[in-house]
């Protein structure tokens, strides 16, 4: 069974701006975020995956966001140095939640922000450097944690609203993934295309996080508004499930942003 990794959104509010998509005077309503936050989590664990909680911490709004706590890869865990001070608390709470987990903890001093740089796809892992990570943090990953099990393919990202590469796409299995073109490079476009069946997403719904999905076996859950992509993903035979996800766009996230996969 896929696990993931949550965070309620206790205290999840916009205190800082750190990304484009965050204003101060744009508030969150923090009930509405709870809801949205449990429709996400109730439907993941109904398409059959178990949901695990860290607790969350006062004063650390976007602990929320856990697919930035690290890149797990079979018992390990890189731990992800933020770029930013706002965010650099959360790496000792979700440090300590790994190591009570079992993982073998890797900490590094270079700028990484997890599984929303770095995705597997296949026998690669796709990495993304530019606005959060580092692009040499990727050698030392290849180097410590994945060895010669797989290879990086790294590429740099070029539209600060698409900050993360979770933002900008998303593998739905070994040989497919969708992703928003116009966020990457033109030599970008060309390798993924070797590497994957690419569906292109359209600006508007990219606009509207369609490509932070999660997924898990046949299934992908998307934020609502993205009827498009849904199509595009159902003729591949995939179940889609929609929730709303407006509360938490306000910080610049949505689905996966919220979750990490823990196997």
């Amino acid at each position: 069974m896929k696990r993931i990794l949550m965070c309620p959104p206790t205290y999840f509010e916009v205190s800082y701006e750190i990304n484009p998509w965050m204003n101060k005077k744009n508030p969150v309503d923090k009930n509405k975020a709870l809801k949205q936050w449990l429709t996400l989590k109730e439907t993941i664990e109904q398409c059959g995956a178990a949901v695990e909680t860290i607790e969350p911490i006062e004063g650390l709004p976007d602990m929320v966001f856990t697919a930035n706590a690290g890149l797990i890869y079979k018992e390990s865990v890189w731990l992800s140095q933020f770029m930013f001070p706002e965010r650099q608390k959360e790496k000792q709470y979700f440090e300590e939640w790994f190591r009570q987990a079992g993982y073998q903890v890797i900490v590094d001093d270079l700028p990484f922000e997890g599984a929303g740089d770095a995705l597997f796809a296949g026998n690669h892992l796709i990495a993304s450097y530019g606005f959060r990570t580092d692009r040499q943090v990727f050698d030392r990953i290849q180097a410590v944690l994945l060895k010669d099990d797989m290879k990086i393919y790294a590429s740099k990202l070029t539209n600060p609203r698409f900050y993360h590469l979770d933002t900008t796409f998303c593998p739905l299995n070994n040989d497919m993934a969708i992703w928003y073109p116009n966020a990457h490079t033109k030599e970008t476009g060309r390798e993924l295309n070797k590497m994957l069946t690419m569906i292109d997403v359209a600006e508007e719904e990219a606009l509207k996080f369609a490509c932070n999905a999660v997924v898990i076996n046949e299934n992908v859950i998307l934020p609502s508004g993205c009827l498009d992509t849904a199509g595009k993903i159902q003729q591949f035979g995939f179940n889609v499930h929609m929730v709303e996800m407006s509360e938490f766009m306000k910080s610049g996230g949505a689905c996966k942003c919220l979750t990490l996969a823990l196997n």
